[in-house]
């Protein structure tokens, strides 16, 4: 059966999160973007992502007319929920703690810091349960918590003669089978910042996807990547 744009551009985008997962090399993402654009049938693109796991299944289906979600994160957030928690608080008084890497957050964590500051990373954490509650609290401190733009967080917190929101956020949509994680507490004369970024080692692995698929789309023969992928970009 012959194939479609919207079933080449399909591929490219499941290309393109198995490349930002880590699941694909630069090199073969870019032999396989090039197959991708320049398929004539659905035989041709099948094999090109039959051993990649599509999102919520095991096989990328070609003619399926439902877009693929693009998510950054190079995370498989069912694989990341539940297990032993290895931290359920930190505490700083005139100095510091930072949580960040590999690590596994409890369902009830709680972080307090006084005339000191704190570090919260979630991008590379995995979670005790699904449902999550960060409770922050300062006192002429500052606590910094970074999650991925595909984790669901809600921010609910106080600022008294002090700073709790929301700062920078890089594109990006929650994922369906992301944790929900809710920030919540209070800063006096202090502040608790929540940003959504991506790894500096994920940006330049969407970096190099974006570089791939604007050479593949010129050897092609066709234009430049449509709006829409810049902005997921």
């Amino acid at each position: 059966m012959r194939a479609s744009d919207t079933e080449r551009e399909r591929i490219a985008e499941l290309l393109r999160e198995a490349v930002a997962e880590g699941r694909l090399d630069m090199d073969e993402f870019d032999q396989r973007l090039e197959t991708a654009y320049k398929a004539r049938t659905h035989g041709e693109l099948e094999p090109l992502v039959q051993d990649l796991p599509a999102p919520g299944s095991a096989v990328a289906p070609v003619g399926s007319t439902a877009p693929a979600p693009l998510r950054g994160s190079a995370a498989n957030w069912p694989a990341r929920i539940g297990g032993t928690a290895t931290s359920k608080g930190a505490f700083a008084l005139w100095g510091g703690f930072n949580r960040k890497g590999r690590w596994t957050v409890g369902r009830m964590f709680t972080a307090f810091a006084m005339w000191g500051g704190g570090e919260i990373d979630l991008r590379e954490a995995n979670f005790e349960d699904r449902e999550t509650v960060i409770r922050c609290i300062t006192i002429m401190g500052g606590i910094h918590v970074t999650a991925p733009p595909e984790l669901n967080v809600e921010v609910r917190g106080i600022g008294i003669m002090g700073g709790f929101g929301e700062g920078p956020n890089e594109e990006g949509e929650p994922a369906p089978d992301a944790p929900r994680v809710r920030i919540t507490g209070f800063a006096l004369m202090g502040g608790v910042g929540v940003d959504r970024k991506r790894t500096k080692a994920e940006r330049r692995r969407l970096k190099e996807a974006r570089e791939a698929e604007l050479e593949a789309r010129r050897r092609s023969g066709l234009e430049g990547p449509r709006d829409g992928f810049r902005k997921e970009l």
